[in-house]
């Protein structure tokens, strides 16, 4: 019986060991650590996106080493990812096209072509709701992973594609300053 106890007890221990750690940003919870296509990569930061005074979402940028350099962030040819969580009901789809769309035309680095800005915002056919996740995964030689709510919608492949949409929240301008200083880890 001692020995079942004790095999009980080691087993829950290592069960709460290997749960994965989260750390809160804005009231949304984002795991500090991601593996993606085999790499480790960590939370370098999160930051809420804001419109007329209304809280959109939140966004969290995962790298393989913690930087506050944006450059590095849109050029590097490594995995990393932004993960978003829509934190409000005023984020409808169409809204959330007109801002990719509105992103796209004003990044500053990389290229996308018509063809693959078309290609991302028909990933988002389905409407768009408060709660939705929305990853998007750099795998380099294979693109941008697009996944909602756990579904992979599609790859858009190539590294220029990637520094194009990354530059929407790190470029200059960004989307929103605040929002890339905290994804940045600056604040």
């Amino acid at each position: 019986m001692k020995k079942l106890t004790l095999l009980v007890l080691l087993t829950i221990g290592f069960i709460g060991s290997t749960t994965a750690q989260t750390k809160k940003y804005h009231g949304v919870s984002f795991y500090t650590d991601l593996k993606l296509d085999g790499e480790n990569l960590v939370l370098n930061g999160a930051g809420l996106r804001e419109k007329y005074w209304m809280d959109l979402y939140v966004a969290a940028l995962y790298v393989p080493k913690k930087t506050n350099e944006a450059g590095k962030v849109i050029y590097n040819d490594t995995e990393m990812a932004i993960h978003i969580k829509i934190i409000s009901n005023s984020v409808t789809r169409e809204r959330f096209i007109e801002s990719v769309n509105e992103g796209f035309a004003n990044a500053t680095h990389g290229k996308a072509t018509k063809e693959e800005i078309k290609k991302f915002v028909g990933y988002f056919s389905e409407p768009i709701k408060e709660g939705d996740k929305i990853n998007l995964d750099y795998i380099p030689g294979k693109g941008v992973r697009v996944t909602k709510n756990g579904t992979v919608k599609g790859t858009i492949p190539g590294l220029e594609f990637k520094k194009a949409l990354f530059s929407i929240w790190l470029g200059t301008p960004p989307v929103q300053e605040s929002l890339k200083s905290e994804m940045l880890g600056k604040e």
